[in-house]
């Protein structure tokens, strides 16, 4: 009788997957473990009407009235019985002149602040009068709800279509593109994966250390091991003023928009995809504010974690985790930029062609069964590798609308993990491409000035598209003879 009194005053648990329980254990002071977005809309939003939606909506997800504990017996949800959605849902205010810089700030202090772990961790902030009468919603959720692309889906799925509110059935599935579909079908190998990398994890990392270990890894795993050991046997990233000693306090800012068809149009030109463009144009502004800080960038290149959706479309808005990471070369010593976008198409070629995405799938749901040192020990591999976090994420290509108020730009951030102290997101949504950008206070304290260069770094890119010849590929060799005009 005690127990069951207990387990009700506690409320009802059951176990957190595995992946899960290594984002909720990745938790530190310095990156704590939250998917911040910003929903900003051209009109003043009631907070009572957007209570209902979120009760209605958002509420639907039985995991959001659940709170994160760990018990001896692993991680597990518990439900919340003092929840209120007071707590979750409040109003906030912006000082002086509430412009798109103070809204900044104010995510910025948000993006700094953990969740609070004695309640379901995620919470909404209202901001009212923003920008001249409109209003802005803040949204945070620990990544151990989900990843990046599944929480989009969960925040696009509180939206409609038209202003009065329906059921959200009209809301259309084209914003996860079905060139992932290939990646999510191999889902079945990553029980091997995950047996691969307990492999690993077990042995405490020896392999990292004593490359003799390979060649037993090698024969337990065939390609899954050679995957592995690639990612093992990457080098460092190499020492730059991206990189340091990272602080508790994070900075954000986004960029003016970009149009997507103009976008499109330089893909078609040099014969690559939206996302290479975006990347190869995120890698230009890392570089010039490099060499305007006195960094040195000759031949540098930096690498960025992409995550890699590997759940079945169909599944796209169950939560949990379900993704890869893989690592994409930012050539930011490349002063071409028709070369640096060869090179991040090349690199983005090889790594679909790759199992790397599921490998480290595997590793993280061996590591949420790993003790904490190893853990810890594995995390700071890993990020010692990539110098940033890079998120591409296609959304609506359609107004939507957000408790009857129309949702005019929207961004979002995912966390960093251990020594990594940059994060670029980038969102398409309703024809307009929107870059955003999140550092560490100590590494950038000034991300507008990284944010503003994303935009001349693509103008760059469309007048060589523009000015070559259209009847074939643009190359870096015919760039190198449009460069002088432009200068």
């Amino acid at each position: 009788m005690a127990t069951r009194t207990g387990a009700r005053r506690r409320g009802r648990r059951e176990p957190m997957s595995r992946v899960d329980t290594a984002w909720l254990r990745m938790e530190r002071p310095t990156n704590p473990m939250m998917i911040t977005g910003v929903l900003m809309f051209a009109e003043p939003m009631s907070l009572e009407r957007l209570k209902r939606v979120v009760k209605q909506r958002f509420l639907s997800y039985r995991r959001f009235r659940q709170k994160a504990v760990v018990t001896p017996a692993g991680a597990q949800w518990e439900n919340d019985l003092n929840f209120n959605l007071d707590w979750h849902v409040q109003h906030a205010a912006l000082p002086g002149r509430a412009d798109k810089r103070a809204l900044e700030r104010f995510v910025s202090q948000l993006a700094s602040s953990p969740l609070n772990h004695d309640r379901p961790l995620w919470q909404f902030h209202l901001v009212e009068r923003f920008d001249g009468g409109g209003s802005a919603l803040v949204a945070r959720i620990h990544h151990s709800y989900a990843d990046g692309i599944a929480l989009v889906q969960v925040l696009l799925s509180l939206t409609d279509t038209q202003p009065d509110e329906g059921d959200g059935s009209e809301l259309p599935r084209t914003w996860l593109k079905k060139e992932h579909a290939g990646v999510a079908r191999r889902v079945g190998a990553v029980d091997r994966y995950v047996q691969l990398g307990s492999k690993v994890v077990e042995k405490g990392l020896e392999m990292y250390r004593d490359p003799s270990l390979a060649a037993v890894l090698a024969k337990e795993g065939g390609e899954i091991a050679r995957e592995l050991l690639h990612a093992l046997s990457l080098s460092d990233d190499p020492p730059s003023m991206l990189r340091g000693r990272l602080g508790t306090s994070k900075r954000v800012a986004w960029a003016e928009p970009l149009d997507l068809e103009e976008v499109k149009a330089v893909g078609r030109a040099c014969d690559c995809t939206v996302n290479d463009v975006l990347m190869a144009t995120a890698a230009g502004a890392l570089r010039s504010y490099m060499i305007e800080r006195g960094d040195h960038v000759d031949g540098l290149t930096l690498r960025a974690t992409v995550p890699v959706n590997l759940r079945p479309l169909e599944h796209a808005r169950k939560l949990g985790n379900h993704f890869g990471l893989v690592f994409l070369d930012l050539p930011v010593g490349e002063d071409n930029p028709i070369r640096r976008l060869e090179r991040v198409a090349q690199c983005m070629e090889d790594l679909k062609r790759s199992r790397q995405a599921i490998v480290a799938y595997g590793l993280l749901a061996a590591l949420g069964m790993a003790p904490a040192s190893v853990q810890g020990l594995a995390l700071e591999l890993f990020s010692r590798k990539a110098t940033a976090v890079a998120t591409n994420v296609p959304g609506p290509q359609q107004p939507l609308y957000l408790a009857g108020c129309m949702l005019r730009e929207m961004m979002f951030w995912v966390p960093q993990t251990g020594s990594i102290g940059i994060g670029i997101s980038i969102l398409s949504y309703n024809g307009r491409v929107h870059f955003g950008l999140i550092s560490d206070g100590r590494l950038i304290p000034d991300p507008d000035a990284v944010i503003r260069r994303f935009g001349a770094e693509f103008d760059k890119l469309l007048y060589l598209a523009l000015m070559g010849n259209w009847d074939v590929r643009l190359d870096a060799d015919a760039a190198r003879a449009l460069i002088p005009a432009a200068d």
